[in-house]
């Protein structure tokens, strides 16, 4: 009596069926513990009502996982069973679909698992069905329709952008067809008459292509004989490569040439004045350096501190 608050009753009805539930669940969690140690005492522990908690919560989630393997043990006894019975089967020549017991334990496992599945999961599993179906996928695994979905979205984009580029074609053809048919209602209607100069200029057109026609074959009487008076020259890849060598060679001589012709821009073309261009250029420059470090002189005098006498 020592652990109930002051103010608690002794005989308090809620006080004892909270001790009747714990009572419960401690020997319910003590047969837990029995049944995982085979008869030996489980260790010691402290036996408040967070160790109660956590220790009903362990073996509740231990039953759940119990319960699960034993049905997956049972799944695999049952599967493995069909499988002999359609290798007997197979070996005996029938169909397995005339068979009951295949047929009774594909149906009871497909509706095992509708039923486990939630409303999300069965949504999930409609969606997938639907997308494998659609893709022409027999054994479709998420990551393969998550990859042929993306796929589909790349070529759905592709083929947006080549439908807008037949558009603006079209659209373009569309104007060009309707001008030309514009151009061919006038050149057809009674109203078109052709330019006065047309007839005139194609009867000039005319006469030189046969001025030109008759002086073709003296032409080519004069080619013939020129290459085989000098020769036709036949070079092949080595030389050409040699001339485009010497060709870049002489492009570097002539930057070369130019830099020096540059420093010389803007002198007379005649030497006497461009020597006493230059001449001056030179005062000018020995005027600017004596400038320079008579400013320089001032300064540094200035700037120097004078020892008192």
């Amino acid at each position: 009596m020592a652990r109930l608050p002051p103010d608690t009753a002794i005989f308090s009805p809620s006080f004892a069926r909270q001790a009747a539930s714990a009572a419960k669940d401690w020997s319910h969690v003590d047969a837990w513990l029995a049944s995982k140690y085979n008869g030996r005492s489980p260790p010691s522990f402290e036996r408040n009502p967070d160790t109660l908690k956590a220790l009903l919560a362990l073996a509740s989630l231990n039953e759940v996982a119990d319960e699960n393997r034993t049905l997956l043990v049972r799944a695999k006894a049952d599967a493995l069973s069909n499988i002999k019975t359609l290798e007997e089967v197979h070996t005996s020549g029938r169909d397995p679909t005339t068979i009951p017991s295949v047929l009774s334990f594909s149906r009871g496992l497909l509706t095992a698992v509708e039923h486990s599945l939630t409303e999300d999961g069965k949504a999930s599993l409609d969606a997938m069905a639907s997308s494998a179906v659609h893709l022409g996928m027999a054994f479709a695994e998420p990551a393969q329709l998550g990859q042929a979905m993306l796929d589909l979205q790349v070529r759905n984009f592709d083929l947006d952008q080549a439908l807008a580029r037949v558009a603006v074609l079209q659209r373009y053809i569309d104007a060009e067809s309707a001008r030309l048919d514009n151009l061919l209602h006038q050149a057809n209607g009674d109203t078109y008459r052709p330019p006065a100069h047309l007839s005139r200029q194609n009867l000039d057109m005319q006469r030189k292509v046969k001025v030109m026609a008759s002086k073709l074959p003296e032409l080519n009487d004069r080619v013939s004989a020129l290459a085989g008076a000098v020769g036709t020259p036949s070079p092949t890849i080595d030389q050409l490569r040699q001339e485009e060598q010497s060709y870049l060679a002489l492009l570097d001589v002539k930057k070369t040439l130019d830099q020096h012709l540059g420093d010389f821009e803007g002198l007379p073309p005649d030497t006497q004045q461009a020597r006493q261009h230059l001449e001056s250029l030179r005062k000018e420059l020995r005027a600017i350096t004596d400038h320079r470090d008579a400013v320089f002189e001032n300064l540094v005098e200035r700037e120097t501190p004078r020892k008192g006498r």
